[in-house]
């Protein structure tokens, strides 16, 4: 039986329509991006920066030799161009003062027993220096949180950081202060080890609203006033033992004989503390710091700090307009300065070398004070070109410090001296030729160079080595390489 194939179908073709070509598929969506509430990194100050640069400029260069120009013999032909007097009362500014007590009235004087207590506002300058680095350090802490924040540093992170750097810089202070010992000194009054004992503290206020920090501030002054105000020494101390003398001022009477050199309490914790350590042989056992400088020093200065923590912030705040940040930096400025007058005159004396509450407060006025010149200057006029020469100071102001501490002896014998001496000389009899010095500084057998020279060493040498520090901290900030902890 056989098969057909089954016809087709009759029915007729329909013609169908062309099928579309498949469009590409789209792109997924991209996510969206993480949205953070962090705010943004803070913009650098050139204030901060230049006030840094100010300050290690005349540290690194030791004041530009004026103090020790202003030593210069009765003899010396410089007296014959310069009024002794007048360079003196200038170079008063550039080494700290030998009197305990460490404000004075305004004008000629440099009694600090003189006149009316209320009206004693004067201070060296140099007095200042160590104020400044305290306080600077401060107004850093909230920059510096800030930004790591924004990397994204957890809290724990943030906090071993500030416990290594605070280590580090009581191990640099006591290296820095061992330098001329046969063994390590283990002694904290430098300003490094003092930074570095206090840090943790200021850095435990940030975050915190503002008025608990000022509180925090007042109770570290009060509670410092209180230990002072509670010791005392016995009344046969014998203070010629621990190098204090009433004939320099050193010995205060009643009300302030608890605050007087090396008969207070921070001295009485010394003297355990300290023989607590190894000591160099030449030091052993501890007996006083020749200065009168203690280790307790760093718990009032705490309070400095938080005061630059405080106007750290306040330069931080975006609500608020520059001029209203100067405005309350010039206002808590008068504040302190007038608290520390009056506490000089009531509570304890104005003493840098003990940190007295007093003398926190007295210096805290002076330095918020110069923050808030700078800032204007630098922050608000144009004039930011201008601190360039203190910006490149003050970005490296840590490696300024220790090549002024540790390589200045050696920059002005093997560099100045031994390289740029002659062309020294050459440009010192040049200027001494304009100025018409010759008959001022005639010397037999000496060029006109060699005696202008040999008349403005010091100042001429220190100028050197500090440029030479200067184009170092240059070439470095031109690489971007800072040194820091």
């Amino acid at each position: 039986m056989a098969f057909k194939t089954p016809p087709r179908s009759e029915t007729p073709d329909v013609p169908r329509k062309p099928i579309p070509p498949v469009p590409p598929s789209k792109p997924a969506i991209p996510p969206l991006p993480h949205v953070t509430t962090q705010p943004p990194a803070p913009v650098r100050l050139v204030s901060l920066d230049a006030f840094r640069g100010l300050i290690m400029t005349l540290l690194a260069a030791h004041g530009f030799g004026l103090y020790a120009l202003s030593q210069s013999p009765e003899d010396s032909p410089v007296w014959n161009i310069l009024n002794r007097d007048s360079l003196q009362r200038i170079a008063f500014h550039f080494e700290h003062p030998p009197q305990w007590r460490s404000n004075f009235p305004f004008g000629a004087s440099t009694d600090p027993t003189a006149g009316n207590p209320l009206i004693r506002g004067a201070v060296s300058m140099w007095d200042l220096i160590q104020p400044s680095f305290m306080f600077m350090v401060g107004v850093a802490i909230p920059f510096s949180t800030l930004r790591r924040k924004v990397l994204g540093e957890t809290l724990v992170r943030r906090w071993t950081h500030a416990a290594v750097r605070a280590l580090i810089l009581v191990l640099m202070g006591v290296f820095l202060y061992s330098l001329d010992n046969t063994r390590t000194d283990w002694i904290f009054p430098n300003v490094l080890a003092q930074i570095g004992l206090g840090y943790l503290f200021a850095y435990s206020v940030v975050g915190l609203r503002w008025h608990w920090q000022a509180l925090a501030a007042a109770a570290v002054l009060i509670l410092t006033w209180l230990a002072f105000f509670v010791y005392q020494a016995p009344q046969d101390y014998d203070f010629a033992e621990v190098n204090a003398s009433a004939d320099r001022g050193e010995v205060l009477d009643p009300p302030f004989r608890q605050w007087s050199k090396n008969g207070n309490v921070a001295h009485a914790f010394d003297e355990k503390f300290l023989n607590a350590f190894p000591r160099p042989p030449e030091e052993n056992p501890w007996r006083f710091n020749g200065g009168g400088y203690q280790t307790l020093n760093f718990v009032p200065s705490i309070a400095t700090m938080i005061l630059g923590v405080l106007c750290g912030q306040l330069l931080l705040a975006s609500a608020l307009t520059p001029w209203r940040k100067v405005g309350w930096l010039l206002l808590a400025a008068i504040i302190c300065y007038g608290l520390g007058l009056a506490a000089g005159a009531w509570a304890c004396p104005i003493v840098k070398r003990i940190w007295t509450p007093s003398w926190a407060l007295f210096s805290a006025g002076y330095v918020i004070g110069i923050l808030a010149l700078m800032y204007v200057l630098f922050d608000i006029f144009p004039f930011r070109k201008l601190a360039f020469p203190l910006v490149v100071v003050g970005t490296n102001s840590l490696l300024m410090y220790l090549l002024g501490e540790t390589m200045t002896g050696w920059t002005r014998r093997h560099v100045v001296h031994t390289h740029f001496q002659p062309l020294l000389e050459r440009i010192s009899g040049w200027i001494a030729s304009i100025a018409g010095w010759e008959a001022a500084l005639a010397s037999e057998g000496r060029s006109l160079g060699a005696s202008a020279y040999a008349a403005f060493q010091p100042v001429i040498d220190f100028t050197a080595v500090f440029a030479v520090f200067w184009l170092i901290a240059f070439l470095l900030y031109r690489k971007k390489i800072l040194f820091r902890v």
